[in-house]
This record gives C-alpha cells, structure tokens and sequence, in this order.
C-alpha cells in the first residue's frame, strides 16, 4: 500500500496495481444517442461548451438552452418530446453482462464502473426515493447494476459505482447549466436532496459494497457534515474501498482528470484519468472514425498515463439495447491483442525514478515502467530511415543489454552506447507500442 495525503489513508495495492479500468455511461440518454462531437473536455473553448455539448449523455441539460443545435435536433427528430420517454423506450433487450466483461478483462481492465445515477437523476437500480422511475420498474425492467455487479465479479474483476451526488436534473430540479462559471445554480444543495443522494449511496453500500466509490459534481452542502460518517461507513464495510475526489474537497484516496482537464492533478501520489473513446461518455451516434481513438491511440494512452504513475479509466457508451458500439469494441480488441503479450509491462509497474530516463514524443515515441525485477521500454514510430534502430537515452548503467528483450518473442538486439541503450529490431516503424523489457541491474 502506499501513502496518499489527500485522504491520510494507505491506497489499496490494488488499485495502485490495476493501472486500467472501464467506465460505463449507459441511460436513457442512449436512446437519443445524439451530441455534437466538437472536441475534448478541456480543449474546447468554455464558452462554447455547454451550447455545443459534445456530451451526449448531457443531452437534457443541452436541449433546454436556447439556440442550441441539440435542441432544435430534438424538436425536429424527437417532436419535442419529454425527456423521460426515452427512459420508456431504453429496453436494453441485448445486454449480455458476461459478454461485456469478458471483452473488458482480455483488454487489461481490472476494475469496472458503471453508472448507476446520471444527471438525468434515472438509477439502474431499484433506488431508494425514485418510485418508478429506474430501470426496474421502466424501460430494461431489469436491476442493471445488479447484473453488471455479477458477471463483474465473477471475471474477478474489481466492481465500482458512480453515482452523480452532486447533479440531478430531476430530483434537484434546477434550470440548464450554461457556463462552467455558474456551475453552482445548477446543484442541488438543499437538505432534502442531500438526503435522499445519502441514502441512495448507502443503498449502494449495502448492496454491492463497492471497490469503488466514484461520485461525480460534488456534493449538496447541506449534506456536508454527513459526509464522514458517510465515508467511515463505506470503509467499515469495504476495508480496501477506494474514494475519487469529487465530493467539494471533503475527501479523496485519489485525484482525477478528465480528458485535457484538471491535467495538474496527474502529479498526485495516486491519480486517475478517464475518458471516452471519443469526444462522448454516452453513445453518441454523430460521432465518426475521426472523432474516436483507434487502438494504437488507446494502447499508447494507457501506457502514457501508467508510465507517469496513473490510472487509465476508458469509458464505453453502449447503444439502448444493450450491445457495445462496434467501433468501440474494436477498440477493445485491439488491446486485448496487445495485451496478451504486454501486460506484464502494465500491470503492477510504477513509473521509473525521476532523471532515469527519457521519455519521447514524436518519431520514435518512447515511454518506460519498472517493477521490482525489469525496467520495459515501449518503443513506437521509429522512422523508416533509421533502419529499426533506435537510442533510448538513459541514466548510465540503468540498463544491461545483454538481458534486451521482446515481449512480443521477437529478436532486439541492443548495445550500450554513449546517450544510453541502442536497439535494433524490425517493427518498431508502427504507431502500436512495443515493450522491450531489460532486467534492472
């Protein structure tokens, strides 16, 4: 375990281990599926954001501002129709539990968490306070969490639950969120919401006792000084439990960015970032090939974030019956074959000691982990020109190159040379990572 000061307590080894996990954002949302894909959290001008949300599982929030391409989409394909009436036609009738998990786990996922309340306030489970308005008793007619919990667990996979504690467009009614600037009108802080999210987490609690507790859009302040008996709670219960930091500075085991936002907490003891395939959390129809990473893209964001001492939390949007977008899925597949031979490089490695060595951007892309026996080197878009022979710049003696070797089985050959390590190999040229793993002297 190690010591992380935001919370005080020791960060299970676990999920300091796990290195990647699977988000899931799936609701009635998914029905409309519709979003402007305009670019990336923390990229796009704040401005802009909200009017063009690229959000599609913001979509309630989106179509209630005037002006907004969502909402004139919504009056035109969806009549203007109430919100709820896609939480009517969400029936999920393909949703394969075990399928999803078995492709989450050959991926290299360690640890899956789905979205068990959006803003949109519909749980996927039978919530304390939501009558009939949940995924049992409307549209899938099924415990969703119930299910995803299951087949989760019987993977041996790590199961967690967001939970939206901060923003809930139904039970917390408020106007639409315009500008991240005036984020707070649109939060519930009143004491009864306070306390009906506080029983909807315990219920979490209680029936799942979840390795994660992700909330998201912090919490109402009248419910602040419940918070730590809340958090007392959910520790007696899940000893090696793991709290994020989104609950307003009240606490944290680790911090998180997402996309290109909130980047200066990835210098944290123990951090998180997480994203979506594309621009979209939720399925988002609009969204094309250009929109969406492809599997070398994701593979070398994981190994980017775990060689700087990250989680990678990568998010999947399923369609309204229930099955994974192909292109997602494809995505997933192509690190599950990259995985297969590489995981020891992720999985359980820490990030090397500060001056060791060099990683680069650009051609050739270059990335480095350890663990307690090997130090690997990921190595991608060496040029054609150099042959399949690339420097690797490191602190002298770091590395013997007698112990060079692909994790892949294929031959490298490597030699010490005045900036560090030099390797020669034949299908460096790609854009997919390769680890070269080197025994630590």
């Amino acid at each position: 375990m190690n010591d992380f000061p935001q919370s005080g307590r020791p960060v299970p080894a676990w999920f300091t281990d796990a290195k990647f996990g699977i988000f899931v954002h799936w609701g009635a949302y998914s029905v409309s599926a519709w979003a402007e894909p305009t670019g990336e959290l923390g990229v796009v001008d704040p401005d802009v954001w909200f009017k063009h949300n690229p959000y599609a599982e913001w979509y309630w929030n989106t179509i209630r501002i005037e002006g907004s391409p969502a909402q004139e989409h919504h009056r035109t394909t969806h009549g203007g129709r109430p919100y709820d009436e896609f939480l009517d036609e969400w029936k999920a009738e393909l949703f394969d539990p075990a399928d999803w998990v078995e492709l989450f786990a050959r991926a290299g996922a360690r640890y899956v968490v789905p979205t068990t309340k959006h803003h949109d306030g519909i749980a996927l489970w039978d919530a304390p306070g939501t009558g009939i308005r949940n995924t049992v008793h409307r549209g899938p007619r099924r415990d969703l969490i119930a299910d995803l919990a299951a087949a989760v667990r019987a993977r041996d996979l790590r199961f967690g639950v967001y939970y939206s504690g901060g923003i809930d467009w139904y039970a917390g009614r408020r106007d639409p969120v315009l500008h991240e600037d005036r984020m707070d009108e649109g939060r519930p802080h009143e004491a009864a919401y306070a306390a009906y999210a506080h029983r909807q987490v315990i219920d979490l609690i209680d029936r799942h006792s979840p390795d994660v507790l992700w909330n998201d859009m912090g919490w109402p302040r009248a419910g602040q000084a419940d918070l730590p008996e809340l958090f007392s709670y959910y520790y007696a219960t899940v000893p090696e439990g793991v709290v994020n930091d989104r609950w307003d500075n009240a606490h944290a085991d680790y911090l998180t960015s997402e996309y290109e936002a909130d980047r200066a907490n990835e210098w944290g003891a123990c951090w998180e970032n997480t994203r979506g395939i594309g621009f979209s959390f939720g399925y988002n129809q609009t969204e094309g090939p250009e929109h969406l990473l492809d599997p070398a893209d994701a593979v070398r964001l994981l190994v980017d974030v775990v060689s700087r001492g990250g989680n990678l939390l990568l998010n999947v949007g399923p369609k309204a019956d229930g099955t994974l977008p192909q292109e997602q899925r494809a995505v997933l597949e192509g690190m599950a074959s990259w995985m297969a031979c590489h995981s020891e490089a992720v999985h359980a490695t820490r990030p090397l000691e500060s001056g060791s060595a060099d990683p680069h951007d650009g051609d050739p892309w270059v990335r480095w982990t350890r663990d307690e026996r090997h130090i690997y080197a990921f190595v991608a878009d060496v040029p054609d020109e150099a042959g399949g022979r690339v420097a690797l710049k490191t602190r002298p003696g770091l590395l013997d190159p007698d112990t060079a070797e692909r994790l892949d089985g294929d031959t490298v050959k490597a030699e010490a040379g005045p900036e560090g390590i030099h390797i020669t190999s034949a299908g460096l040229d790609t854009p997919l990572p390769t680890a070269i793993r080197f025994a630590t002297r």
